[in-house]
Order: structure tokens, then C-alpha cells, then sequence
């Protein structure tokens, strides 16, 4: 197979904000799951909704993202907003028809630094606490460009993901297994401690069965790496070097990150650090200085290229 170049890369035409937040559609909740393994200190739930006979059916791809509007108001009295949660199911849906799409929600539970009292995430809780039979309201789908590209199998793809960000890897993963794509995709997962390693039940056995499929862990807060810095996910592109430099010198490789806002930037850093600034658009005179001292400001000026899709929160 030849190397596709940047300029090639296209985007499937998908459907978008189909139903809109004024017109939420009720939706029954079919299964609620913890995600998490025994100990962990997180609650992390995968989600399946039931969108049999709506505008939803069939319409969901890997990598959009549903809206869910919870009940009640906020604090000024007004009805809450719609919070929009990236699909973790594959194109096909988890049933195999698009009829079941699915999310994975963290609770948030978390304590304010000023006041030291202690908050929690709207919906996130509101999610997590509904029962299978239980209806929410739901809106979407929502983007566009957060999704695999066109011709999907010609890629090679390195999907970072922190926490929950993975999510709409399972879904693009699956999508490409499904299309028995040979080339190679790396699964960059993220999280605290090993209880929290998410769909381990799917990915850990896949590593195992297919050849081109590779589940890379970073624990961040059990044992140090050497240097004594903590395992995050940009830290691979170092110790996993000998696995991951090859793909990242094909022209038909992509870099897909998701998770928390922030981080991108130790990515950024390292990916400029080995010299593939394909994946990046730097201004010239931030590249006077060493990325490792690049400030979150600087940060701030980087936009991935054509070849990175970058979706934080």
C-alpha cells in the first residue's frame, strides 16, 4: 500500500444535531454498569440507551458525541443545559443494528479549593444514579470531525486517551476491527491506578489475538517511571519508542487525543522533541525554543494538523 499523504485526508458526511436540545426525545436506559474493577477509588459507568423507533436509530457514528439534558435546575433557577457525552459503542451500535448506543460517565465528586466544600457534577451523578428502565432526555448527535476518516482502513492511528476519553476509541476501534483493518493502531490509555484501566474485558484480549493491535498502559500514580516522573500517556512515545517511532514516520498515520484538558501538552512537547511536526502547526518562533520549556501559553498557540484530532474537555 502506498502512503497517503496529509492533503488526502478526508471526513465522512455525518449526521448532526438531528435532534436539537428544544426537542429532547425521552430515552430509556437499558443497562448501567460499573466500569471500574473492585478498590477502585473512581466510579466510572458504562452507560446503553435504547434509541429503537427515534431519529437516533442508525444515525450515531464512532466518535460523535449524545446530549444529555438532566432533571431540575441549576442555581438560578433555570432548567439545566445539555452536557454532551462522546458515544463509547461502535458505528453498528452495541446491538449490531444502531438501535443501542452506549457512554461511559465518571462521577464527579470532587471538593472546591477555596471554599473546601464539597461538589458534585450535575449530570455526571445524575447519569450514573439512573436504573436500566429509567428515561432521560437526549439530544444529537454532535461532531463532525472527532470521527474516522474516510477509507478508514488505509490509516494507522495512535489514539491517546485519559480517563474516560476513551470512550470514542472503543467505538472506532471496534469499527475498525469490524473492517479488519491490517494496519497498525495503538490504544494509549491513561488513568490513576490499575482498577481504573477501562474495557480491559475488550482491549486486553484483543492485544493478545490481533497482530497490528496494541494496548499500551500508563499507570500514573503507582510506581515512578526511572526519573522518578509519573507514567502519562506522552511518556510512551519514549519508553514504547522502538513500537511507536515506525508508525510515526508513515505518512498514513494518524494521532487522535481525548481526555482532560491539559493533556495534549506533554504530547505536543514530546512529539516536537523527536522531530514530527507533521502532527503540529508551531509558530517559527516558538520553535526557537525547547519545547520542554514550552509554557501552557505557548501551549496555547500550537493547533494540531491535519493529521492530529484533538478533542479535550
Amino acid at each position: 500500500m502506498s502512503n497517503t499523504t496529509q492533503s488526502e485526508i478526508t471526513y465522512p458526511d455525518v449526521n448532526i444535531n438531528i435532534v436539537r436540545a428544544k426537542e429532547p426525545i425521552d430515552i430509556p436506559i437499558v443497562e448501567n454498569r460499573i466500569a471500574t474493577t473492585a478498590g477502585s477509588p473512581n466510579f466510572i459507568r458504562h452507560i446503553t440507551f435504547d434509541v429503537t423507533g427515534t431519529p437516533l436509530e442508525g444515525k450515531v457514528v464512532a466518535g460523535q458525541s449524545i446530549g444529555i439534558i438532566p432533571e431540575g435546575v441549576d442555581e438560578r433557577g433555570k432548567p439545566h443545559k445539555v452536557r454532551l457525552y462522546s458515544v463509547s459503542s461502535p458505528t453498528r451500535g452495541e446491538d449490531g443494528a444502531g438501535k443501542l448506543i452506549s457512554t461511559t460517565v465518571k462521577r464527579v465528586i470532587d471538593e472546591h479549593w477555596d471554599t473546601q466544600e464539597l461538589f458534585t457534577g450535575v449530570c455526571s451523578n445524575y447519569l450514573s444514579s439512573r436504573k436500566a428502565g429509567m428515561m432521560v432526555k437526549m439530544t444529537g448527535p454532535s461532531g463532525k470531525r472527532f470521527i474516522l476518516p474516510e477509507n478508514p482502513t488505509e490509516y494507522n492511528y495512535l489514539f491517546f486517551a485519559a480517563g474516560t476519553g476513551i470512550a470514542p476509541f472503543r467505538g472506532m476501534i471496534m469499527d475498525l476491527m469490524e473492517q479488519n483493518s491490517k494496519n497498525e493502531i495503538a490504544m494509549i490509555f491513561g488513568c490513576p491506578y490499575r482498577t481504573d484501566v477501562l474495557y480491559r474485558e475488550y482491549f486486553e484480549p484483543l492485544a493478545q489475538s490481533v497482530e497490528n493491535f496494541h494496548f499500551l498502559k500508563s499507570i500514573s500514580r503507582e510506581e515512578p517511571r526511572q526519573d522518578g516522573s509519573k507514567y502519562y500517556v506522552q511518556y510512551q512515545l519514549i519508553d514504547n519508542r522502538a513500537l511507536l517511532e515506525p508508525l510515526l514516520k508513515k505518512n498514513n498515520t494518524l494521532i487522535y487525543v481525548c481526555g482532560l484538558k491539559w493533556m495534549e501538552t506533554g504530547i505536543y512537547q514530546i512529539l516536537a522533541q523527536q522531530g514530527y511536526l507533521d502532527y503540529l502547526k508551531v509558530k517559527d518562533e516558538l520553535m526557537e525554543k525547547d519545547p520542554a520549556s514550552w509554557s501552557w501559553d505557548d501551549i496555547k498557540t500550537i493547533k494540531p494538523s491535519d493529521r492530529m484530532n484533538v478533542e479535550v474537555y
